[in-house]
């Protein structure tokens, strides 16, 4: 069951700024980043870097698992090969990666077998109400067209949001807010219309400085002092 407090999912994608050591070094500033300001964040680093990650202090979540038992399935990824990776959880059906509904049940039904959070990505409040009877973990409403637009949803279209919220009534189901989110005023907007946290990607990996930009996301929420 996750946790209470705000969660900010850092996903990397495959942008070259989270390549190699790169993307190690994302992951370490996360890390310090919510060691100084006490909000949870969780790095989703490319698959191919992901055990690399594994002894750092910070949750490690994929970027994909696949509805798969160990046997021949070449080229796909395993839920039981992500925790033997360091990962902790996963995005399922990300707008990038989308999966067919019997697919997204699956592996939510693999990640609750073997231990690993599930956040499930939804493009609509229909999409929500879905995929909210398979109960992942987390439900990320993530509106494809301001994906990577540096205009938020829950200021672009807030009502979306709390939609969503108000159509998950399972206690259990946490929602969060995905698409635009690049700023502290984005994330507490978010948090107001009754999310659990973000999930984003450019605003940070592709920012000019990286810390600095993870610094202003938690500044509004942050419950010690922010001194980046």
């Amino acid at each position: 069951m996750p946790a209470k407090e705000p969660v900010i999912i850092l996903n990397y994608k495959t942008y070259t700024e989270s390549m190699g050591e790169q993307g190690r070094k994302l992951t370490w500033m996360a890390m310090e980043v919510m060691k100084e300001t006490g909000v949870r964040i969780v790095a989703c680093p490319q698959l191919p870097e992901m055990y690399h990650h594994k002894n750092l202090d910070i949750e490690i979540f994929a970027q994909h698992v696949d509805p798969i038992e160990p046997g021949g399935h070449t080229g796909h990824i395993l839920p039981e090969a992500l925790k033997c990776a360091g990962a902790t959880g996963t995005l399922i059906n990300h707008s990038e990666d989308r999966m067919p509904a019997d697919q997204i049940r699956k592996c939510v039904e693999l990640c609750r077998k073997h231990g690993l959070t599930s956040v499930v990505c939804a493009e609509s409040v229909e999409k929500v109400k879905e995929v909210a009877a398979f109960k992942p973990d987390y439900i990320a409403i993530e509106p494809p067209e301001l994906i990577g637009s540096g205009i938020p949803v829950s200021k672009a279209n807030p009502d979306i949001v709390r939609n969503s919220v108000n159509a998950v009534t399972d206690p259990e189901i946490k929602v969060l807010c995905g698409a635009g989110i690049s700023t502290g005023d984005d994330v507490k907007a978010a948090l107001a219309l009754g999310t659990h946290g973000v999930l984003l990607a450019s605003g940070v990996v592709k920012a000019k400085d990286p810390k600095k930009a993870l610094y202003d996301l938690v500044s509004l929420i942050a419950p010690k002092t922010v001194t980046g």
